[in-house]
């Protein structure tokens, strides 16, 4: 049984990580961190857990937790893994980071667009970027895995094949990104109220939006080259959900046949990602509260340009589900275990 801790349990990705732990037949949680909520009993923050969970929550005292847990996951703010992680530490425990730490292998762009200093700049070759149908193969055996953020996996595993085959002109690459307002976390912000947000949709994050590094730096590595695209996201008045629009000039003719085996090529064996069928159209409410992945394309031949679209649950496959995935790549278990729950719908 493999024991797990979780540092930052009470905000929204911590709790779903609570949640499919829970179900997960090989995981056990030994310790809810929260710094917010010490002493108070879990169940009282989230109270879908009364009667499940009878835990208080705990500090975030990693290196007390790192002699109790075999996997340690941060659900925390930029930073707060980079100034507690370190040599002793990560010689007893696995490490999944939710935050953006060890995201990217350039300090110098993490300091920019995160405005912080990193504390920890020592480990970060050694992280490996945890999107796993891209990087299983790196998971396997490490002990700290940056786990990818929301947006970045829905564009990246959108656009990956056709920027891996050189299908597209990858500087030519625009992301129109739309989120739910829990992509915003837990903590009070007049701009997430209700008021604020019921009935409205806004961009935000214009040409600043700090997952736009990640996504240059990772579709970067898949054609071999640096890349300059634009990301735009958006905030939508609903709980969960990314919906993914991104346009690239094609390099020359295809047909969909031809574009289609391309995902097929890639994906077809991917049990998280599914190829939806001809001009269906991803939409966030078929994978809520799932680990799945819906993707799809559409070729405008009057302008040369193709229409890549893709959806998930930012909470899931988007932040939770997408780690104990790596979890399970760490600890070499299947790696859909725990995470094989349909869709929900309504």
């Amino acid at each position: 049984m493999i024991k797990a801790g979780i540092i930052g349990s009470t905000g929204y990705a911590g709790q779903e990580l609570v949640r499919l732990l829970l179900g997960h037949k090989e995981a056990e949680i030994v310790w809810y961190g929260s710094k917010s909520y010490i002493d108070k009993k879990y169940y009282q923050v989230f109270g879908n857990m009364f009667d499940i969970v009878d835990a208080a929550c705990l500090d975030d005292n990693m290196e007390e937790l790192a002699a109790r847990a075999d996997v340690i996951f941060t659900a925390t703010p930029q930073g707060l893994c980079a100034s507690l992680v370190n040599e002793d530490i990560l010689s007893k425990v696995k490490i999944v980071d939710l935050s953006a730490d060890f995201r990217m292998k350039d300090i110098a762009v993490y300091e920019k667009w995160y405005g912080i200093e990193h504390k920890s700049p020592e480990y970060i070759k050694e992280a490996v970027y945890g999107l796993c149908e891209i990087n299983r193969k790196d998971i396997k055996g490490k002990r700290l895995v940056a786990n990818p953020g929301c947006y970045t996996t829905c564009s990246i595993l959108s656009l990956y094949p056709l920027v891996k085959e050189g299908i597209i002109d990858p500087n030519s690459i625009i992301i129109d990104a739309k989120s739910g307002t829990s992509g915003a976390g837990r903590s009070a912000k007049i701009a997430n109220l209700y008021c604020e947000v019921n009935e409205n949709i806004k961009a935000y994050g214009v040409t600043t939006h700090r997952h736009t590094p990640e996504i240059e730096e990772q579709l970067g590595y898949a054609c071999g080259q640096k890349i300059v695209l634009n990301f735009t996201p958006h905030l939508v008045p609903m709980n969960r959900g990314i919906l993914v629009t991104a346009y690239g000039n094609l390099v020359k003719d295809y047909s969909y046949e031809e574009i289609k085996a391309v995902y097929d090529k890639y994906y077809k064996e991917e049990y998280f990602i599914r190829v939806l069928d001809k001009d269906v159209t991803p939409e966030t409410r078929w994978v809520e509260g799932s680990n799945y992945v819906d993707v799809n394309f559409k070729i405008d031949e009057r302008t040369k340009r193709i229409i890549i679209m893709g959806a998930l649950d930012n909470l899931v496959k988007g932040a939770a589900g997408q780690a104990v995935q790596n979890m399970n790549l760490l600890f070499e278990l299947p790696e859909t275990m725990g995470l094989t729950q349909a869709p929900m719908f309504p």
